[in-house]
């Protein structure tokens, strides 16, 4: 016994190897780090909140808890990531915040049922996902890339139009298509574009963020930029559960598992790239697991609290590459951030009162890019003929009813809400013609680096740890 100690010892990592997820580096240089992680993921996690809180015409007391609602969900997401309960949580540098994906979804059911539906069908999709967390390779099979990537630039498509509206300056908005709004607009995608390819570190991680504070301050002199409401909030609060209350239409429950079912299997590939990127190795069993389950058991998060699900950001994984820190107490740093901003009302405040123009120029490049990862994700395994065919069928048919849903307001009755945004449609139709068609790749040959790693998984169920 007294000669193993030693040797266990030699072969752990150094307590500061930089591709170790325990390392610890010094506060000098985490502090910094852990920052770097929040901005580089702020506005992608605040745009989902403000989205909402336009489409429910929410007062200003309302957007600011959305706002805390989000800062607060994806702080404490991030911590179950990288401090993790039992089997729950990565423990990797995965930071969190509320999913793209699902604005899409949560949008037109907001507008038709309220927001308690959307918090409904959240909770419900929680559900779902820790149960597909805990049967991930029976599922995963059926998204490959073709299948996955077609929803995903489904999804991106069906967001270009708020991201528009938003640059000329919000729905029923008195100086809707003004030059002046269109104008700071521009600047702000222009702006945020120019720093990512001309510049390094964080002017280039954080790029988007950069855009949206010059054209907030841009905006002060056109009078476009409402403050009034941020001195009549607390200087410190706890956001309250259920503010928003919780109903569970069917169609919002469906429609929001959907968009779950894909969200989980796109992140199996994405704790296995943390791994790759960060310490050039496949992910374990454990981390697989346990990130996937984190995803899925915080999701109850945003039901309670009044945010979007949670989901792993990828630029954040390339931020980790980049800096070739996989320590996840940097992550967790940034998490506890998060958590503090969370319990600042009058800083959420601040947060929300950002001008629809504004918000509209920075997410018009992040909305384009959702579009971007889903023609990426189809070339991973070219584009025969039969891929072809099923991108061209779903996405005609999803994008297609999305944009003239009246088509089949005879057919579809208070069920419309489930096609409005063409991601329901062209999920069905993309994995139903991937099991049909001819030509189809079978378990033996992933056609994915998620897939092997998911193969993992199922072949040994038995050595996480």
């Amino acid at each position: 016994m007294a000669l193993s100690t030693p040797r266990a010892r030699t072969a752990a990592p150094a307590p500061q190897d930089p591709a170790d997820p325990d390392a610890r580096p010094p506060w000098r240089v985490a502090v910094p780090l852990g920052l770097q992680h929040v901005l580089a993921m702020f506005t992608s996690n605040l745009t989902p909140a403000i989205l909402l809180a336009g489409v429910i015409g929410a007062t200003t007391g309302e957007a600011t808890l959305l706002v805390q609602a989000a800062l607060l969900c994806a702080g404490l997401a991030t911590l179950l990531q990288t401090v993790g309960i039992g089997p729950v949580g990565s423990r990797l540098p995965l930071m969190m915040g509320s999913g793209f994906a699902f604005i899409a979804v949560a949008v037109p059911l907001a507008e038709e049922h309220g927001l308690s539906a959307v918090l409904g069908g959240v909770l419900v999709t929680a559900a779902v996902q820790v149960a597909i967390a805990l049967g991930i390779h029976r599922v995963v099979g059926l998204f490959p890339p073709v299948v996955t990537g077609t929803i995903i630039l489904v999804i991106g498509l069906g967001l270009l139009p708020s991201g528009l509206t938003l640059a000329a300056g919000g729905a029923n908005s008195p100086d809707f298509g003004s030059p002046v709004n269109l104008g700071i607009a521009a600047l702000v995608c222009l702006l945020a574009v120019a720093l990512n390819q001309f510049c390094r570190g964080l002017l280039c991680t954080a790029s988007v963020l950069v855009a949206v504070v010059v054209g907030y301050l841009v905006a002060i002199p056109f009078g476009l930029l409402d403050l009034s409401g941020v001195g009549d909030r607390p200087l410190v609060a706890v956001p309250l559960p259920f503010e928003f209350g919780l109903s569970f239409p069917l169609v919002a429950v469906l429609s929001m598992a959907v968009v779950g079912v894909v969200n989980m299997v796109d992140s199996v590939g994405t704790v296995h790239a943390v791994t790759e990127g960060g310490a050039g190795r496949p992910a374990t069993t454990r981390e697989l697991r346990g990130g996937i389950l984190a995803e899925g058991g915080s999701a109850v998060l945003g039901g309670v609290f009044g945010a979007l699900p949670t989901t792993m950001f990828s630029q954040n994984i390339g931020l980790v590459a980049l800096t070739r820190q996989m320590s996840r107490h940097v992550v967790t740093i940034g998490a506890l951030v998060l958590v503090g901003l969370a319990l600042l009302p009058q800083v959420a405040a601040v947060l929300a009162a950002i001008p629809p123009a504004v918000l509209g120029g920075g997410v018009l490049v992040l909305f384009g890019m959702v579009c971007a990862i889903g023609v990426q994700m189809l070339s991973k395994d070219g584009l025969d003929t039969r891929s072809l065919l099923i991108v061209a069928l779903s996405l005609a048919l999803g994008r297609g009813i999305a944009s003239a849903p009246a088509a089949l307001d005879r057919v579809t009755g208070q069920w419309g809400a489930l096609f409005d945004s063409g991601i329901v449609v062209a999920a069905v139709v993309a994995v139903v013609l991937n099991l049909v068609l001819p030509g189809r790749r079978r378990a033996d040959g992933p056609s994915s680096p998620a897939e092997v790693v998911v193969a993992d998984v199922a072949e040994r169920p038995a050595t996480a740890g």
